[in-house]
């Protein structure tokens, strides 16, 4: 599963050291691509949806009472335009009374 993957949730896990469960995305786009956003946009949608929809506790029950986080793991660096989408959408979600965490996948020449 991938960031194109609108209608799913790439992962679900409990952070063993802050005990929050984080909620993956898996974005593999370059930064350039037109469409990336529109894209991650709606995938954070389908994740907002199924956290608020209650969706989260049926699939997870080890998520009730815990603080929940979006992250979003990239493979490429966000260019200006992506890091000022990622703003925005930490306030979003924060504003809905979830966290929100980006980082880019570390990855090395083999």
């Amino acid at each position: 599963m991938s960031v194109t993957d609108s209608d799913t949730v790439d992962a679900i896990g409990v952070e063993k050291a802050s005990g929050e469960v984080v909620l993956t995305v898996s974005d593999h786009l370059p930064w350039y691509d037109d469409s990336h956003l529109e894209v991650l946009q709606a995938k954070l949608n389908t994740y907002l949806a199924f956290i608020e929809s209650g969706e989260l506790l049926e699939v997870y029950p080890n998520a009730r009472n815990r603080r929940v986080t979006i992250s979003v793991i990239c493979k490429f660096e966000p260019d200006a335009r992506g890091r000022q989408f990622l703003l925005e959408a930490a306030a979003t979600i924060s504003t809905a009374g979830f966290e929100f965490a980006w980082s880019q996948l570390n990855v090395e020449a083999v």
